[in-house]
């Protein structure tokens, strides 16, 4: 099969490896779309590796024994290799697991495991069914597209009644705009490049505030009467991101963060918790059971085509990981056999 590769800095380009083989209820999963992430910044960082991505779609092809799945089925290829026997996993909360399986312990081979391939390993269980209709571009925003801000969403309650604010508009902030839009809440973001501001008010944002504007909390609290937001969700992972939510969101209110943090965040425990009684959540994904509600925004969100910026062949991974790297983009997806 084909795969790619990160070859050095801000280089990238396609290798062959050995076609991966299903092995007790572990599938092999053709990869028709491979939503791009967060792996941008090891191409322009130079970390050479030839195992990348951690979403996909795409569709059963070869299975060891009978199992949930069959070759033909359309499916999601949810992430991470999680033991699907822990408490965490049965009650749906997976990407917690603290069990994760050796991969090539347990296939005999490292490939299988990357989704910027053609071909992908999956237990059964982590492998969720795609309705009729829906692409398999779309059904790949039901992982890291809108997933995180989804889960976050679900554990804050977020409802109509609620004024949502989003600080980062990358793919994952902007599936933070998709999901608050389709709860029905006020969504106001933070980011401050141009292209991303556009996007996210055409999904339905009321207002994007820029982060360097040295009144960027006070106007967010001018927009809600002075009073802050319901919630907050940081897509960032960015410590000053992480202060500008708790400084904007209410007393009473919620902050979930979703970003992988690239530094320590300051708290003031009085301050920040005790005196305003904000509550403070992390989270990763979301619980596997959501999977429908998350399949439901993609089938009936009427801006969810904004999320989707490009779709190329895997073939041109160069050129799709120097638009990553721009941040001019939503969603970049690769299309493996084309």
């Amino acid at each position: 099969m084909k795969k790619v590769a990160i070859l050095g800095e801000r280089q990238a380009g396609l290798v062959d490896a050995a076609d991966p083989r299903p092995k007790e209820n572990w599938a092999l999963v053709k990869v028709h779309a491979t939503p791009m992430c967060t792996e941008y910044k090891m191409f322009v960082a130079g970390h050479k590796s030839e195992f990348l991505g951690h979403e996909a779609a795409g569709e059963v092809v070869e299975v060891a024994q009978p199992c949930r799945v069959k070759p033909g089925d359309r499916v999601v290829v949810q992430p991470q290799y999680p033991c699907g026997k822990c408490a965490l996993c049965v009650a749906g909360d997976y990407i917690h697991c603290q069990h994760t399986v050796n991969f090539e312990a347990f296939t005999g081979s490292p490939e299988g495991r990357a989704t910027y391939a053609q071909y992908v390993l999956k237990p059964d269980w982590l492998l969720s069914p795609i309705p009729d209709g829906v692409s398999y571009e779309k059904a790949g925003l039901a992982i890291c597209g809108l997933g995180p801000t989804f889960g976050a969403m679900d554990m804050m309650g977020v409802g109509r009644f609620d004024t949502v604010l989003v600080t980062g508009l990358g793919p994952v902030g902007l599936g933070g705009v998709v999901n608050g839009v389709f709860r029905g809440a006020r969504v106001l973001a933070v980011d401050s490049v141009a292209k991303r501001a556009e996007i996210a008010l055409k999904m339905g944002a009321e207002a994007v505030v820029d982060p360097t504007d040295p009144d960027a909390v006070k106007k967010i609290r001018d927009l809600t009467d002075g009073r802050g937001v319901d919630c907050a969700v940081d897509c960032t992972g960015v410590p000053d991101a992480h202060r500008l939510c708790l400084e904007a969101t209410r007393r009473k209110g919620k902050v979930a963060v979703v970003g992988e943090s690239t530094g320590d965040t300051t708290i003031h425990t009085s301050r920040d918790f005790v005196r305003t009684g904000i509550w403070l959540i992390g989270t990763w994904h979301y619980n596997l059971n959501l999977y429908p509600g998350v399949m439901k925004v993609i089938q009936e969100s009427p801006v969810i085509d904004h999320l989707i910026s490009h779709v190329l062949p895997m073939a041109d991974v160069q050129k799709a990981f120097e638009l990553c790297a721009s941040h001019e983009t939503a969603k970049v997806i690769l299309t493996p056999w084309e």
